[in-house]
């Protein structure tokens, strides 16, 4: 009998079927058109675009523009690319430019999905951003759809690492930017650091494209975008502490793998005590519980967590002596990536190699707040169901499954459980010997480097060979990829999740064709395609007849999503194909995750050795396994967010104040404000409201009043006077501290003290911002321990952040304040010393001017040859100088020559003796 929802769907359908019948209309509408833009030549398709931007801006809305728009990027693409879109291509489009997720199976052509919404939007003239996984994809993706995007008449630019200011720029300018989340995120914070309006590349988020977007904006958001600095070098200590943790047994710390924490027992803590008083890194009579002892057992735990819980070629691999990550969804390395907070330095101590100075934090961004701050945002994926409730919530998009445009032919076989790992790796070898045997294209999919590597070299004994795609390889990255579909090849990856590059059965066209055009540049391209492609096409036949791609698993991901990311790898626009998941007791999912009733499961079955259990009851267990550990990432990565929420209402304030200043040409106004607020603040302060004359504090103020104000006025004696009160006493400050500012404008001039202003104001904020980021960070590592007392850990941090934030802005205040007024011009004197150092330096200067234009080999004069070999040449005494009487030997600049004939500079010679 059918449940009430089940009848209900069964009537009106779900919710997801309703939009997509919703886009029927439109899609009717482009298909109608595709006749008419088909008569257009490629001027006529290049005239669209600017009669689409035209309407656009006398009114018509992107959605009244969207047939149209959609109709001519299908045309541009065909003409472009020889790729027709598809109607569910075009449904994806629909879905993104409402501002969803579409998720759409792999191989169904996301990308040049992309390319509809992108364009619509564009037209709006604002920018489009398309968000990618690797700097890989976005350059192949701007190069690739950036030939339809010129061909309609409009820009595409692509930002990477390692680019100079001018070509970022430059990409920007363009009408749709291609680059990684890491690149616009850190483009963003370098933005906010700088201190002219002209300099910064992100005018504005107006809408992003994010593919892979649960990469992205799931997996990728734990870990906020830090830009810092080098703080001081602590390398001794790091290596003290590490050498400590190897001497401990498992009585001293407490393992919890479920949620990935480990901490010191009670004998631990003893044990540890003993030991750093050993080696001298606790002092006599102190323990781990002292204030002092603060920073040793931060590093302590720091040193403990990269022992218990950090393994090499699973979660870093050592290269090049450098401790490099490895992204747990991807597999790939995380260049340029390091942990925070000396966790990393505690990596690196572990591994014996150099250990670079721990960072100070000078501005950082997560990846949720950085995407919130577009007006619209989309992506696209293979897989974003199972995360559709965090999607909603955190960024406000919905999930759209878009049919596929031919019906899914994969067999998707129940999962195999064995009992042992050795078991398992048994059965998964004969399976991919079996399967290789009929020349079926076998994809292995592990979740590590080690297990990769493992498996490798068992296939090597079985005689069977194979490529490896994990951390090691990532170089050869698509061409691995592309080669998995052949007949007979055997591929084992590191997770597949991202990785931009489809599994074509029969190999992929495009790359064979590129790889003769390299062996043999002089060969006809079109004679070499059609050889190809005839090969191509007798290869994928055969191997369609063989059964098509086979997935095997050697393992279940914590995450669904990625175990369904390796499964869409096969039966791709409807190939034929086959997935099956071969899990064992020992797995890390099962063993954290309640493997012991399943075991008793299978010892009541009396299952023999090699023998698995295959039912689609064990596939339910093990997702809704899987679905509590979805859910307590999203708890954790949704608590990290509420603390970065405090934190973000901040950065606004502080990054839009930075943009007014920046903005503003004449900055007098506003620093007039601070300078009267400081003044109020310090009357406050010595002269406290409803106190009596004999209670004030006068000395304190005058002295306050010289050294934040900057000028000397007789705050003592009116203080004293018959009849003046406090706000007396303030509005003689303001008058007098205007009439200093007032000469000093004019000393400097207005428009060199209005950049002086803007200079001081910047700077400032940014230092100030720098200490309450650290402040706060210090504040949310020990905010925790509120819980104890029955508080609220996140109330108390947005009470005392907020408070912290208040302090800042009255010492910003102050900082801005004091500096402008001890700013001054300088003397004649203090000029004329600059003068002669730069006159000093000068032979010095010419000869690099040379050596940048080829003239080193120019003749000098013999005085600058002679210095630059560090030799001076002796000259004659100055008219009346007398050795030992210093008033016959003038006012010379500590640059200049000595007065003797030296040779030498004053300042090494007479000068030092004066």
């Amino acid at each position: 009998m059918l449940g009430i929802g089940t009848l209900a769907k069964k009537v009106f359908g779900t919710h997801n079927d309703r939009k997509v019948k919703a886009t029927r209309p439109l899609i009717e509408k482009i298909n109608a058109l595709e006749p008419e833009f088909e008569t257009l030549d490629d001027a006529g398709l290049q005239a669209k675009t600017a009669e689409l931007k035209e309407r656009h801006a006398q009114g018509e809305s992107l959605d009244d523009l969207l047939p149209e728009a959609f109709a001519n990027v299908r045309e541009g693409a065909k003409r472009a690319l020889g790729l027709r879109a598809y109607d569910v291509q075009l449904m994806g489009g629909i879905f993104l430019h409402q501002g969803n997720i579409a998720e759409m199976k792999t191989g169904e052509g996301k990308t040049l999905v992309a390319t509809f919404a992108a364009y619509l939007n564009a037209l709006a003239g604002k920018g489009v951003h398309v968000v990618t996984v690797n700097d890989y994809l976005a350059k192949r993706d701007a190069e690739w759809m950036g030939k339809v995007y010129e061909l309609l008449g409009l820009s595409a630019g692509v930002i990477f690492p390692d680019m100079g200011p001018e070509n970022r720029f430059a990409a920007y300018q363009a009408d749709i930017v291609f680059g990684t989340n890491n690149e616009f995120g850190f483009d963003y914070l370098r933005d906010n650091m700088k201190s002219d309006l002209a300099q910064i590349f992100q005018k504005q988020h107006f809408f992003a494209i994010v593919d892979e977007v649960d990469s992205i904006l799931i997996d990728e958001a734990r870990t906020p975008l830090i830009i810092s600095g080098p703080a001081q070098d602590r390398s001794e200590l790091y290596r003290n502490i590490d050498a400590v943790v190897p001497s401990l047994t498992d009585a001293h710390y407490e393992l919890d793998e479920k949620q990935r924490n480990v901490t010191f027992t009670e004998d631990g803590n003893e044990f540890i005590e003993e030991q750093l008083q050993v080696r001298g890194l606790l002092e006599e009579g102190h323990t781990l519980y002292d204030p002092e002892s603060t920073t040793v057992v931060h590093h302590l735990n720091q040193a403990l967590r990269a022992h218990k819980l950090f393994q090499k070629d699973k979660d870093y691999i050592v290269r090049d002596g450098q401790v490099v990550l490895i992204d747990e969804f991807t597999g790939r390395m995380m260049h340029g990536r390091r942990l925070s907070e000396g966790l990393h330095q505690a990596l690196e101590a572990k591994e014996g190699v150099k250990i670079m100075p721990e960072n100070v934090t000078l501005a950082s961004v997560t990846l949720q707040n950085y995407f919130r701050l577009y007006d619209k945002l989309s992506g696209m994926t293979g897989t974003a169901a199972t995360e559709a409730e965090e999607f909603a919530e955190i960024y406000g998009l919905g999930v759209v499954e878009v049919p596929t445009n031919k019906p899914i032919a994969r067999v998707d076989e129940d999962d195999q459980v064995y009992r042992s790992a050795a078991e398992k790796y048994g059965a998964m070898i004969e399976e991919i010997k079996l399967a290789h045997g009929k020349g079926q294209p076998i994809l292995v999919g592990t979740t590590s480097i080690e297990k990769s590597e493992m498996l490798s070299q068992m296939l090597t004994k079985e005689g069977i060979k194979h490529n490896v795609l994990n951390a090691r390889h990532h170089e050869q990255e698509a061409q691995i990829v592309a080669e998995a579909g052949h007949l007979g090849a055997v591929t084992i990856a590191t997770n597949m999740a991202g990785r931009g590059t489809d599994i074509q059965l029969g190999g992929n066209v495009e790359m064979k064709v590129l790889a003769a055009l390299a062996e043999n540049p002089d060969a006809d391209p079109h004679a070499l395609r059609e050889a190809e492609e005839a090969r191509h096409a007798d290869e994928k036949r055969k191997v369609m007849e063989a059964g098509g791609l086979y997935v095997i698993a050697s393992e279940r991901h914590e995450s669904r999503r990625i175990d369904n990311q390796l499964r869409g790898r096969s039966g791709r626009q409807g190939d034929p194909g086959r997935t099956s998941f071969y899990l064992s007791l020992e797995d890390d999912l099962m063993r954290i995750f309640g493997s012991d009733r399943l075991d008793k499961v299978l010892k009541t079955l009396g299952l023999q050795e090699g023998e698995a259990i295959v039912h689609p009851w064990v596939n339910k267990s093990l997702e809704r396994a899987q679905a509590k550990v979805e859910g307590r990432n999203f708890d954790m990565r949704k608590q990290l967010l509420k603390f970065d929420d405090v934190m973000n209402d901040q950065r606004k304030v502080i990054f839009s104040q930075r943009h007014e200043i920046m903005a503003t040409k004449d900055l007098n106004e506003i620093t007039t404000d601070m300078r009267h607020q400081v003044i109020d603040d310090l009357v406050e302060i010595h002269m406290p409201p409803k106190s009596y004359a004999d209670q004030w504090d006068n000395e304190g103020l005058y002295a306050a009043v010289i050294e934040k104000l900057g000028i000397d006025v007789p705050v003592i004696e009116w203080a004293e006077e018959d009849g003046v009160d406090d706000e007396e006493i303030r509005e003689r400050l303001e008058k007098a501290t205007d009439e200093h500012m007032a000469k000093k404008a004019a000393a400097f001039g207005p428009e060199t003290m209005r950049n002086i202003e803007k200079q001081v104001l910047l700077q400032t904020i940014d230092q100030k911002w720098r200490e309450h980021l650290l402040t706060l960070e210090h504040l949310r590592s020990v905010i925790g321990f509120r819980g104890y007392a029955n508080r609220d850990p996140l109330n108390e941090y947005k009470n005392e952040s907020f408070q912290l934030f208040e302090g800042m802005l009255d010492s910003l205040r102050e900082a801005v304040t004091t500096q402008l007024a001890h700013v001054r011009p300088m003397s004649e004197e203090e000029m004329a010393q600059i003068r002669a150092q730069m006159a000093a330096d000068q032979p010095e200067m010419l000869r690099a001017a040379r050596e940048q234009m080829g003239q080193a080999s120019a003749p000098e004069p013999a005085g600058a040859a002679a210095a630059e070999a560090g030799t001076e040449t002796a000259e004659a005494p100055a008219p009346g100088f007398v050795e030992d009487d210093p008033s016959t030997w003038g006012t010379p600049g500590r640059n200049e020559k000595c007065p003797c004939g030296s040779g030498k500079k004053f300042k090494h010679c007479h000068g030092r003796l004066s």
